[in-house]
Order: structure tokens, then C-alpha cells, then sequence
């Protein structure tokens, strides 16, 4: 009898144990899912350019290290979106092809801006379709903008002015962002002129 109390009270100890450690790793991890998904609406402090300045040219480099000029006058004429991202971020790689959807119907440039290591970020790019958007890494870029939360959308004009600059990861945001340019109008909803006879 005293062998079956003992063995069943250690079993009893193994198995609250076992729990404890259970609980303590939920907790852990719903403290990083917290952090990860809190609501977009609480930002923090800006840091970094702000709307209104422009961004100076910087050099920023391809995954597979080719120069990309990035800020400044575009050569194309075009305005431009900036869409800093990363690797272990699940709302990055939701938001993606919203952005890339807004981007073209708006006539927008867009260039993903990795954060983290490179070869964390050629992972993502092989196992999400970027469908022909570059993925950029420039420690210069990052800490002239001091991005705090991911997915951060900044929208450039064409003079490499900054428009808009927050975290967007809907496409009410993403467009909403998008309409701080002067000609944001999507190219079939433009109005056309007609002249009365």
C-alpha cells in the first residue's frame, strides 16, 4: 500500500511539474504574439524622417547585392511605395499583395525594404511570391527612417518627398496612405473631360 502512495504521488509530482512548465511556455509565447499582433492603432513615437521631408538618394543593395538608388527625384517620374518588411513577420507577408495590388492601379513604383538578416529575408522571397516587386536591404535607409512596427508603409511623390508614413496591413490602409499623393486616383476612376456641344 505504501509503494502504490508513494509511486502515485510522484506521479502526481512529475505531471504538476509538467503542467507548470506547460503553462509557463504558453505564457511566454502568447507575450510574443501580444507584442506581435497588438492593435495598429496604438503607434509608438515617430522617430526618423517625418512627412513633408524628403528622402536623400541611398544606395540600397539586391538580395543578390546589385546596387538599387532608392529616394531622392524619381527617374521615372513616378511616385513610389516603400514597404518595410520581414522575414518572421505573418501581417508583412498578408499585406504584400494588397500592396502590390494598390501600387499597380495606382501607377506606383514599390520595393520591399528587408529588416533582419539576409539570409532570413532569401528565404521569405523563395517561399512568397513577390511577383516582380525587389526586396531591398539598406542599413541606411532603416536607420534614416527608425521604423518601429512591421508592416510600415512610406509613401514617396515623385520628388522623393515623403506623403504618408504608418503601419498598414489592410487595404482601407494601404489606400488611405496611398490618397495623400496629389494624382492618387486609380487610372480607370480618373475623370475625363468632355467638352459640351
Amino acid at each position: 500500500m505504501l509503494i502504490i502512495l508513494t509511486v502515485s504521488t510522484l506521479l502526481l509530482t512529475v505531471f504538476t511539474l509538467g503542467l507548470a512548465l506547460g503553462v509557463f511556455v504558453l505564457a511566454r509565447q502568447i507575450g510574443v504574439l501580444h507584442e506581435r499582433l497588438a492593435p495598429i492603432g496604438v503607434q509608438p513615437v515617430l522617430s526618423g524622417l517625418q512627412v513633408g521631408q524628403a528622402l536623400p538618394q541611398v544606395t540600397a543593395r539586391t538580395l543578390a547585392d546589385a546596387p538599387v538608388a532608392i529616394g531622392g527625384a524619381s527617374a521615372t517620374g513616378r511616385a513610389m511605395m516603400l514597404m518595410f518588411v520581414s522575414a518572421d513577420c505573418p501581417v508583412c507577408k498578408r499585406a504584400l499583395p494588397v500592396a502590390r495590388a494598390v501600387a499597380q492601379e495606382h501607377g506606383l513604383d514599390l520595393a520591399l525594404i528587408g529588416e533582419g538578416d539576409v539570409a532570413a529575408l532569401s528565404a521569405m522571397a523563395q517561399r512568397t511570391p513577390l511577383g516582380g516587386v525587389p526586396l531591398l536591404v539598406s542599413m541606411e535607409l532603416l536607420l534614416l527612417m527608425q521604423i518601429g512596427r512591421l508592416p510600415t508603409l512610406v509613401v514617396l511623390d515623385p520628388r522623393g518627398v515623403i506623403t504618408a508614413r504608418d503601419v498598414a496591413s489592410s487595404r482601407r490602409e494601404i489606400e488611405s496612405l496611398v490618397a495623400t499623393l496629389p494624382q492618387a486616383r486609380p487610372a480607370q476612376m480618373k475623370e475625363t473631360s468632355h467638352v459640351a456641344v
